[in-house]
């Protein structure tokens, strides 16, 4: 318990070191480093559910980009500010492997090993890994499926038309 602590106050230490240095968020948009982590997310979390298609694929990550965007800009700052950390330290290397246990960078790390670091995350006995897994499917998920071009995936017609 005391280690799990200890790493929780260290982690978000150095978010907040990181989030000074490159921000995971800048003016309420992702920066570089937070489409990355998004992008990456994106791309595990909705494998199956996105066009197959490399060209295509790309253009419905790019829209769930813009869509995380809006999702942000609703947020109030306190909220804005720690996904901001967050994301500063998963865009790190080392926050990366600490916090996501993942090796490779979010851009060219195969599906399956972002899908068994995020599966870490959701399962760990650390409720920061945890809060933060929820954080990253809660926002990629809302943000993919707010558009009306993915509701048949889910089986949703649509609003009621009255």
């Amino acid at each position: 318990m005391k280690l799990g602590i200890a790493s929780a106050a260290l982690l978000a230490a150095g978010g907040g070191v990181l989030a000074l240095l490159e921000p995971g968020l800048r003016e309420a948009r992702l920066t570089p480093a937070g489409r990355a982590v998004f992008s990456g997310v994106g791309r595990a979390m909705l494998d199956g559910s996105l066009p197959a298609e490399g060209s295509a694929r790309q253009a419905a990550l790019a829209g769930m980009l813009e869509r995380v965007d809006a999702l942000v800009a609703g947020l109030p700052a306190h909220a804005q500010d720690e996904l901001s950390q967050l994301l500063a330290l998963l865009a790190s290397g080392a926050g990366r492997r600490t916090l996501a246990g993942l090796s490779g960078d979010w851009a060219t790390a195969p599906i399956a090993e972002i899908q068994a670091a995020l599966q870490s995350m959701r399962v760990s006995g650390l409720s920061l890994r945890q809060q933060a897994y929820q954080a990253l499917h809660d926002i990629t998920g809302s943000a993919y499926f707010s558009d009306a071009s993915t509701w048949s995936l889910l089986g949703y017609p649509g609003p009621m038309k009255i």
